[in-house]
């Protein structure tokens, strides 16, 4: 019947083309195993080539999202089991091919509430500073915040929060610390301060898992978690683990630190996870004397990044004096200077995080100002 919620939802995807084949996704073959539950949930596997544009994976959800009644949409993404388009000779059948191999389904969030992964392309941009500031800027909003620190080659939360105690364990649950009205857990609360991670990915997967599994979180509104750097195991392992709600994206302005955040954005289209937006750290510096702001790398490449990505730019945080002393001391910037170009900086991104994640079923006030 075309008035259909699942009509509908096939309606929407026959919008979203794909260049390279001049079709759209539906006739292309590209969705499969489409279902739209009762309540409004819609799933299905999207077959992307790897000549595909990630993109529409993004666009698919979007067109999705958008119809009134849809409650959630869960994507599969896979690769194609033989060389799209491929052909037999004249007048023969193309060869049939085997089924893509199905990726495990992530579950529910549940009582984690939104689970938002902090990411980079590489190391040395601020990843671990925003996903600290705005985990904390949150919790000064009312959220109930818990902060999951998975960069297991440089677990730095503890420091950036100043506790360090071991966690303790009750009914065979880790009871996460609390700093700044945060939960956390961190691998550095459970290994010598000198001990190197020299892991492989299954080990990875299974600390991950255990975070998210054996950590007596209770009920949050939103899970940061703070990813390593690139695109290896431990985003794949929290991206099949766990429904992310999306993903925000941290580089600074050189182009070198942007081509590795573009990689790190695609990863993350790739598996079928929403970028929520860019933050451009180490925006600019402003004299703490006379105000002048100056431009210590080249300026721009947050916001060419985020139109490239078709997502907005989040925030631009400026380099500001002792900003690393009071991250070494323990105390985030929103917390110990809120009224700082730093400070207002990271809560305007904890807001318009906020706002890029709110669902449509649940309905949250925005940070005041």
């Amino acid at each position: 019947m075309p008035n259909t919620l699942e009509a509908r939802v096939a309606g929407a995807l026959t919008n979203v083309r794909n260049a390279r084949l001049d079709n759209d996704v539906i006739s292309a073959g590209m969705v499969r195993d489409l279902v739209v539950g009762e309540d409004g949930a819609v799933s299905f596997t999207f077959v992307l080539g790897r000549d595909d544009p990630a993109a529409l994976v993004r666009e698919a959800r979007r067109s999705v999202q958008e119809l009134e009644g849809v409650t959630g949409v869960r994507i599969n993404v896979v690769e194609p089991s033989g060389e799209a388009g491929s052909q037999g000779p004249p007048g023969t059948e193309p060869a049939r091919r085997a089924a893509p191999p199905q990726m495990p389904q992530p579950a529910d969030p549940g009582a984690l509430g939104k689970v938002i992964a902090i990411s980079s392309g590489k190391g040395g941009v601020g990843k671990s500073t925003v996903a600290v500031n705005v985990a904390v800027a949150l919790a000064k909003a009312g959220r109930r915040v818990g902060l999951m620190d998975a960069d297991v080659y440089g677990p730095n939360v503890p420091r950036m929060l100043g506790v360090t105690d071991r966690p303790t364990v009750a009914g065979n649950k880790i009871v996460p610390l609390d700093a700044y009205g945060v939960k956390f857990i961190s691998l550095g609360l459970l290994i010598e301060r000198d001990a190197p991670a020299i892991w492989r990915g299954p080990i990875i997967t299974k600390v991950i898992q255990q975070f998210l599994r054996d950590v007596r979180w209770e009920t949050l509104d939103y899970l940061i978690v703070d990813m390593p750097p690139g695109t290896g195991d431990a985003q794949l392992s929290l991206a099949q683990s766990i429904q992310l709600t999306g993903a925000v994206i941290v580089t600074t302005p050189q182009e070198v630190a942007i081509g590795d955040a573009l990689r790190s954005a695609k990863m993350f289209e790739r598996v079928g996870v929403p970028v929520l937006g860019i933050v451009e750290n180490m925006s600019f510096f402003v004299c703490p004397h006379c105000g002048e702001r100056t431009e210590i790398f080249l300026s721009g490449g947050g916001p060419r990044l985020a139109e490239e990505l078709g997502v907005p730019l989040l925030g631009q945080i400026p380099l500001q004096a002792a900003l690393p002393d009071l991250s070494d001391a323990g105390k985030p910037v929103v917390a110990a200077d809120a009224d700082s170009a730093a400070g207002k900086a990271l809560t305007a991104v904890a807001e318009q995080v906020q706002v890029r994640a709110r669902a449509k079923s649940i309905s949250l006030p925005i940070l005041s100002g």
